[in-house]
């Protein structure tokens, strides 16, 4: 005989595989910056301005949505949250990347 499970959440869709892949969200002190980038032209810059970025403290994730020859937009989750001049320095060391005007 075959017992069908009563449902116990109706939300749409399975939710077996999910499971956060970055910082929580819950933690206050975590801080989530869109930065204007220009410069990046490829996969390539696009890593070398995540490794500078990573390598700054409290710096806990990076993401690029690289426009190549525009403007990027580079994504830094971070506790307390980075200066502009902090980041500008980091994409000075990655190679000629800059943040854009806004």
């Amino acid at each position: 005989m075959t017992r069908l499970l009563p449902l116990t959440d109706t939300a749409g869709g399975c939710r077996c595989a999910d499971h956060p892949t970055g910082p929580s969200s819950e933690d206050p002190r975590m801080n989530t910056q869109a930065f204007p980038v220009v410069g990046m032209t490829c996969g390539h810059c696009a890593g070398a301005v995540t490794e500078e970025l990573r390598a700054l403290p409290g710096v806990e994730d990076v993401h690029v949505e690289l426009v190549a020859g525009g403007v990027s937009t580079v994504t830094v989750t971070s506790i307390d949250g980075l200066d502009d001049d902090a980041v500008a320095t980091a994409l000075d060391e990655a190679g000629d990347y800059h943040l854009a005007p806004q």
